[in-house]
């Protein structure tokens, strides 16, 4: 079934029902078998693209811009050093000005208010890239990969494994509990999600026939687990929380002992990277237990991280041609 999403935001996946999600997953998996066919059917021809970024981006920036040459679209990458935003001019003015250029916009950065501000005043789809409450197209990106190995999302047994209460973290919560998924969030209490937002999932789990654990016993957590996801301990700008975090989440990391628990040979391991899985980065060096998995899993059989960051180029394609008509 198709929908009419023209118009529309994408600032969190609480906006979206089951079904509009459903929709938006098997639009991008129709997206990339195209691709994968040579068919370019340039749904954005003539669209011009901002990508506001006040973070540092890899996969989001460059999944962005392939997204929109492949669609026939323009993108403009607009760093923190390349607009007023914030500092000479207002975010409300920033939308308006960009809204009257652009047929779209992308922001990553900080304040999940930010983006929700821009939405207000823009006049054109929104999408978020990524702020400190969400990250809606990773988690499209990481249950179209669930769906590519698995068939299906009922009933997948999905156990993110970390911090809690991250952005990835959240949107895996909120379209977990959507799509009828069993999921799991292992790690010490602290860092459970916030209250209002499990009330919020335990509702749509209900709903949708999902169900919704928090547990910090390894062990049960991961049993029976078709998918062990995690993250890193400590996100962007979160740098000075390092040495307390893997205190923390050190008993939390992925590794062959975890694997085996789950008790499944098929079971699917994601991460939305960057990963700290060796020691071949400055800050690994530098915290050799900053390890949030173990290499030897990072390159297991096991590991589909880089088909998931594949798909974000699929899904973040999927948003734009829906949400731009």
């Amino acid at each position: 079934m198709a929908f009419n999403l023209k118009g529309r935001h994408l600032l969190t996946l609480k906006d979206y029902s089951a079904q509009e999600i459903e929709f938006l997953l098997n639009l991008s998996i129709k997206l990339k078998q195209d691709k994968y066919s040579g068919i370019r059917a340039k749904n954005l021809d003539g669209k011009n693209i901002a990508l506001l970024f006040e973070k540092a981006s890899t996969r989001t920036r460059c999944a962005f811009v392939v997204a929109c040459v492949d669609e026939g679209a323009h993108a403009e990458y607009l760093g923190i050093e390349d607009i007023q935003f914030g500092k000479k001019e207002t975010v409300k003015d920033t939308a308006r000005v960009l809204g009257r250029m652009f047929d779209g916009i992308q922001f990553r950065g900080y304040k999940h208010e930010t983006v929700e501000e821009l939405a207000r005043y823009a006049g054109v789809p929104v999408w978020n890239g990524l702020t400190d409450k969400f990250h809606p197209t990773q988690a499209l990106a990481d249950l179209m990969t669930v769906m590519e190995y698995k068939g299906s999302l009922k009933g997948i047994k999905f156990a993110y494994v970390g911090d809690g209460r991250s952005n990835v973290a959240n949107s895996l919560l909120v379209i977990s509990s959507k799509m009828g998924l069993d999921f799991r969030i292992v790690t010490v209490e602290s860092l459970f999600p916030e209250k209002h937002l499990v009330m919020e999932a335990e509702a749509w789990a209900a709903e949708s026939g999902g169900e919704i654990t928090f547990t910090q016993d390894v062990d049960h957590g991961v049993k029976g687990a078709d998918v062990i996801y995690t993250d890193v301990w400590a996100s962007m700008g979160e740098e000075n929380k390092i040495s307390e975090r893997i205190k923390l989440l050190k008993p939390y990391q992925v590794n062959r002992a975890m694997i085996e628990t789950t008790g499944n040979r098929e079971v699917i391991f994601l991460h939305c990277l960057p990963s700290f899985h060796n020691t071949d980065t400055d800050m690994s060096k530098k915290n050799p237990d900053i390890c949030e998995v173990t290499d030897e899993v990072f390159e297991s059989k096991h590991s589909r991280v880089f088909d998931q960051a594949e798909n974000r180029v699929h899904t973040i394609k999927a948003v734009m041609t829906a949400t731009l008509g």
